[in-house]
């Protein structure tokens, strides 16, 4: 899920560049990155205990994005999905009694309740600046200032 979330944010970050975004676009890529890191946080946690992980294809993806507000409202559904994915893997954890995955599960839990309310909240930013070409560039200045070690 965290290498398809991955991919997500790296095609909307393609199509904020294409309507020339660049500061949201930067933003995406950062977010593609975090995912990434996010992926390998799992991988590390399965060898480490022996595992061996195995990825699998991942269906393209099939976003149709005519807007700043499309972009982003597909990042908080694909969060959505990542998160409730967290939580199944939660649930059988603990039905398994594996007390060793909670400590990192935990980690997942917070991460996502603030990667949902973070992108919740830049929607209900593009909702009030509407179709105002100059709130719209503000935003995607103000995003593209987005330091590298941010969440």
């Amino acid at each position: 899920m965290e290498q398809e979330a991955s991919i997500t944010y790296r095609q909307l970050a393609v199509e904020m560049e294409l309507a020339d975004l660049p500061g949201i676009a930067s933003w995406f890529r950062a977010q593609a990155e975090e995912e990434l890191e996010h992926r390998d946080k799992f991988i590390d946690h399965m060898t480490d205990r022996g595992a061996r992980p195995v990825f699998q294809a991942i269906p393209a993806n099939e976003l149709k994005i005519e807007s700043v507000l499309d972009a982003f409202e597909a990042s908080l559904a694909h969060e959505i999905k990542v998160s409730e994915a967290i939580r199944d893997i939660y649930r059988l954890s603990l039905e398994a009694g594996d007390i060793d995955s909670i400590p990192l599960l935990n980690w997942f839990v917070d991460e996502q309740v603030e990667e949902e309310a973070t992108v919740g909240e830049i929607i209900g930013r593009v909702k009030r600046i509407g179709n105002d070409g100059s709130g719209i560039l503000a935003l995607d200045r103000e995003l593209g200032s987005r330091g590298g070690d941010e969440d």
